[in-house]
């Protein structure tokens, strides 16, 4: 075993070690805080000064009381005790402690709700909100057309941009678990992204999206835009992530073989890819044409 560290140390060291590991900033963000509500459980409740010295016992207690409460949902403790093993692991890895003592911890059961699909009426409406700003518009066409995570979509890189090649596409590169790939263009995203770059302000970073002042734009910054669209919009109940969700549906409804597409948007295993069969919308539900996508 390793000299005992200071909480606040090992915290500040998983939290490089994900940043390391290209996790998402809204990943990163959401384990800080996760980790940092069992830190204070362990040292206010449980009366351990160290980390390491948490036990089984002290997390039982500790979902306990998160189950209990009625302040978090069955699929927030979830994440919640994802986070909390993830912590583990890493203090395991590191030689901090010998155990995992989130291991016996089952996850709460919960109902997932189904992906939302865009409407025809919603969709068109967004584009129609979002046609004033060159630079939204591209990020919501890229979004849609491509079925990217917002993640992705931030890292991605002037190189990674092949509009002139033979067949056009985007460069997602590897991060984390996830393989590289290659995201093919259609007519729309070509046209979207060939608008953007004419209007891109001139910066030495070499991130595709930029701000006005040309740093890189970053996923809140993506996020609180695309809400403030679907606001305008007057589209409810929707976020950044049904974009993905309706290129994944309508392609799924056009025939793309699932093993394809699971691997095009790049799902690890194929029943997550399977949960959005049947997710389109019939005609009289407002059905958005697959020529539209």
């Amino acid at each position: 075993m390793k000299q005992s560290q200071s909480t606040d140390d090992l915290l500040q060291k998983f939290i490089g070690h994900l940043k390391k590991n290209n996790r998402s900033e809204y990943t990163i963000i959401a384990y800080k805080k996760d980790v940092e509500q069992l830190i204070d459980f362990a040292k206010t409740k449980a009366g351990k000064l160290n980390i390491e010295d948490v036990t089984d016992e002290d997390i039982h207690e500790y979902f306990q009381s998160l189950n209990s409460s009625g302040e978090y949902t069955p699929k927030t403790v979830s994440r919640k005790l994802n986070s909390t093993r993830t912590f583990f692991k890493f203090l395991q890895n590191e030689g901090i402690i010998k155990d995992n003592p989130s291991n016996n911890v089952s996850h709460p059961k919960y109902d997932s709700e189904p992906p939302r699909v865009l409407s025809q009426t919603e969709y068109m409406a967004l584009r129609d909100a979002a046609k004033n700003d060159v630079r939204i518009s591209s990020i919501i066409e890229i979004l849609l057309q491509t079925g990217i995570r917002i993640g992705e979509l931030c890292r991605i890189k002037l190189e990674d941009v092949k509009i002139d090649s033979k067949t056009p596409h985007l460069h997602i590169a590897g991060y984390s678990n996830n393989a590289n790939r290659d995201i093919p263009l259609n007519e729309s995203a070509i046209i979207a992204l060939k608008k953007y770059m004419s209007i891109r302000p001139d910066s030495k970073e070499d991130t595709l999206f930029i701000t006005k002042n040309g740093h890189p734009l970053l996923v809140r910054n993506i996020r609180a835009s695309i809400d403030n669209m679907f606001k305008k919009a007057k589209i409810q109940n929707a976020k950044v992530n049904d974009l993905r969700n309706t290129f994944i549906a309508h392609h799924i409804s056009k025939g793309t073989n699932i093993y394809v597409l699971s691997k095009l948007v790049g799902h690890k295993r194929i029943s997550t890819t399977e949960k959005y069969i049947g997710r389109i919308p019939t005609e009289k539900e407002d059905k958005i044409t697959l020529s539209e996508l």
